[in-house]
């Protein structure tokens, strides 16, 4: 489990497709303390570490994870946000992020507000039901508030801070990102559609 917190940016240094993916992370922190098996989202995506180096990490991923998620596009040189997982006594800054994406948004417009940027998305039509104004998402693992939202559209801010720590400092209309609903409303729809079919 995660929050949606960032804690670094690594970059992709390598990656190979067969029967999935497997691909190696250069990470700008020592990996002593990291132990192969440990869970780590990477752009919103959970991953097992599989191997390590000094500044290095190796994970695979399944065809499942290629198809739903933006991994499938990732090449050398992509970077990627970081963050490790949630232990018990930390502070839960974000919101709760399980690491499982639901799919994939595109950035649709960016527009220069007071304080920040607001960003537009395209909506992915199994999850709308999911999404509410200001309500929490994860995009690209980046815990945020849900600002508005369309038919087939949602929006967030950005404040510059999220820019300059996270992967979204250089984000421009067309560029995709991996979204993860609020796993609370989540629940709440799976339990009011089991209470429906009663």
């Amino acid at each position: 489990m995660f929050t949606g917190i960032i804690s670094a940016v690594g970059e992709v240094q390598a990656i190979s497709r067969e029967n999935g993916a497997k691909l190696t992370l250069s990470v700008p922190f020592a990996t002593d303390d990291v132990a192969i098996g440990a869970s780590l989202a990477c752009n919103g995506i959970c991953l097992t570490v599989t191997g390590k180096g000094q500044k290095t990490l190796s994970f695979e991923a399944s065809q499942e994870t290629l198809e739903r998620t933006t991994l499938g596009a990732w090449a050398a040189g992509v970077p990627v946000n970081l963050e490790r997982p949630l232990k018990a006594g930390d502070e839960l800054g974000g919101h709760m992020v399980m690491g499982h994406v639901d799919g994939v948004s595109e950035i649709t417009a960016i527009e220069p507000i007071e304080g920040g940027q607001a960003v537009t998305l395209t909506l992915p039509g199994a999850i709308a039901h999911l999404v509410a104004e200001k309500g929490s998402i994860a995009l690209d693992g980046v815990s945020l508030t849900v600002n508005g939202t369309g038919k087939d559209t949602f929006s967030v801010v950005l404040i510059p801070h999220t820019g300059a720590v996270t992967t979204f400092g250089d984000l421009k209309a067309g560029d995709k990102v991996n979204v993860e609903a609020d796993v609370f409303a989540r629940y709440s729809a799976r339990l009011q559609e089991l209470k429906g079919n009663r």
